[in-house]
C-alpha cells in the first residue's frame, strides 16, 4: 500500500494516515527489518553497564499527537524538494544509478508497516533503508537489539539533516587516517517481490549521506533557497530584525537541506 497525500485535502490525508497506522500495528513482519547506517559514526553509544530501571507504566498512546507529528513531517518533506512521494524502489534506483555516491532522496515506503524509505547511492549502487515511526519519533530501521541505540528525531528532515552533518564532520576530520566505521550488510530492498530488482548482495557497504536529489517537478524557489542560506548562518530567527511575515516563512522550514 502506498500513502500519498499530494492533491488531497488535509483532513483526508490525516484520516488516511490514521488508518494506515492502525493497520500497520496489526501486522507481524515475516522478514528481518533493514539495517541502519554504520554504528561507529552515526549511532548513539550505550553505556557498558546500564542500571536496571524499575518497571514503569506503559505509555498511553495519543492518536492525535501521532497524526499531528506525521502531518508536520509531510509538510516539511513537501517543502524540501527532495521528497519523491510514491515512487517505487525500481524508480528510485533508476534515478540514483548515475548520481555521485551519497546522493539520496526520501520516498513513500512500499511496505505497509512503514511510512517512508531513504534511498541512497552507495559505492555498490543505490540501496534503501526504511524509516521507522514510533512514539512520535522517526529513526532508521534496525532489528539488531545488541547494537547501540539508534537516535530518534521528531521529523524525517531532522533525521536526514543529522546524518548529513555527521558525514560532513567525518569527512572534515583532522585525523590523517580515521578509523573506518564498521560496514553493515546491504539492507533488503523495500519491495522484495519486485522482479525488476536484483537479489540483495551478501557483501557489506558503507552508507553516507552527502547531497539530496531534488525532484525537477519540485524545483525550489528563490525564496526557499534564500531561506536555506539564512538557516545555515543563523541559529535563532527571532534575533533577526525581520517583518513578522518573513520570520514566519523562515520558521515554516527550519532546516539547512
Amino acid at each position: 500500500m502506498v500513502l500519498c497525500v499530494r492533491g488531497s485535502s488535509p483532513l483526508l490525508a490525516v484520516e488516511q494516515i490514521g488508518q494506515r497506522l492502525l493497520w500497520a500495528q496489526s501486522l507481524e513482519l515475516s522478514e528481518p527489518a533493514m539495517q541502519p547506517f554504520p554504528a561507529g559514526v552515526f549511532l548513539e553509544e550505550v553505556p557498558a553497564e546500564t542500571p536496571i530501571q524499575p518497571e514503569s507504566e506503559p505509555k498511553v498512546l495519543d492518536p492525535e499527537e501521532d497524526l499531528l507529528c506525521i502531518a508536520k513531517t509531510f509538510s516539511y518533506l513537501r517543502e524540501s524538494g527532495w521528497y519523491w512521494g510514491s515512487i517505487t524502489a525500481s524508480e528510485a534506483r533508476q534515478h540514483l544509478q548515475k548520481m555521485p555516491e551519497g546522493t539520496f532522496l526520501v520516498r513513500d515506503s512500499t511496505h505497509p508497516s512503514y511510512l517512508f524509505t531513504l534511498s541512497v547511492k552507495t559505492t555498490r549502487g543505490p540501496t534503501n533503508v526504511r524509516i521507522e515511526y514510533a512514539d512520535s519519533s522517526f529513526r532508521l530501521d534496525s532489528n539488531c537489539l545488541s547494537r547501540p541505540r539508534i537516535l530518534a528525531f521528531p521529523d524525517v528532515v531532522s533525521l536526514v539533516q543529522h546524518y548529513v552533518a555527521s558525514c560532513a564532520a567525518d569527512t572534515r576530520s583532522d585525523s590523517p587516517d580515521p578509523a573506518p566505521a564498521p560496514a553493515l550488510p546491504v539492507p533488503k530492498e523495500d519491495a522484495p517481490g519486485d522482479p525488476a530488482l536484483p537479489a540483495p548482495a551478501a557483501t557489506a557497504v558503507h552508507l553516507k549521506l552527502v547531497q539530496p536529489f531534488v525532484r525537477r517537478s519540485s524545483a525550489r524557489s528563490l525564496q526557499h533557497l534564500c531561506r536555506l542560506a539564512i538557516n545555515r548562518l543563523v541559529t535563532d530567527v527571532d534575533c533577526l530584525p525581520l517583518p513578522r511575515r518573513m520570520a514566519d516563512y523562515l520558521r515554516q522550514y527550519p532546516f539547512q537541506l
